[in-house]
């Protein structure tokens, strides 16, 4: 999906990106080099969207566009509901990339993700779909994602996705997130 510019030289999504049935707006309201006072998040009170289809993720410049380093996220208590029994979903999620021009802004990303709350999906739905909301929004030169669930009906479900080969000399370290081993 290419990115274009509006009347104002802002970089936006042509039209919504399709997850799971539903339209999630990216907003992308930042050009390298200007300044962050259009973004609608961070350093404001925030409600929480009730759904994805209501969240804005956002960008910001990466302040060293010339460098391949690694930034990751954690979000270790992601929720979502299951598609047919309704009943609430766990999973420790793990977002690690490599950016390009563009950096995801960490408030609107949280507000995101804790969005899937009451949103009815199966595991690897939820998983790809971020990581790929993420590539549309972002375009980095590498990207993974490690959705670690929690067990229901007695097995877990671990769902990885990458997007790119990691560049050349990048140091990658492990998730951190063990198998699930039960109480033994």
């Amino acid at each position: 999906m290419q990115n274009t510019l509006d009347h104002n030289g802002q970089a936006r999504l042509p039209h919504h990106s399709k997850m799971h049935g539903a339209v999630v707006k990216c907003l992308f309201n930042q050009k390298p080099g200007h300044k962050m006072e259009n973004l609608k998040a961070l350093g404001k009170a925030s409600q929480q969207p009730q759904r994805p289809e209501d969240a804005e993720l956002e960008r910001v410049p990466n302040p060293h566009p010339d460098t391949n380093f690694v930034a990751r996220f954690t979000q270790p208590e992601f929720t979502s509901l299951c598609p047919v029994t309704s009943q609430p979903d766990f999973a420790h999620l793990v977002i690690d990339y490599v950016p390009d021009q563009w950096m995801v802004e960490s408030k609107s990303l949280k507000l995101y993700l804790n969005s899937f709350r009451n949103h009815q999906a199966f595991h690897e739905a939820c998983t790809v779909g971020i990581g790929k909301q993420l590539v549309d929004l972002l375009a980095p030169r590498w990207l993974r994602i490690g959705g670690y669930w929690y067990p229901r009906g007695g097995m877990p479900i671990d769902v990885f996705w990458q997007h790119g080969d990691i560049p050349a000399g990048t140091w990658v370290p492990d998730q951190g997130v063990a198998g699930y081993r039960g109480r033994g």
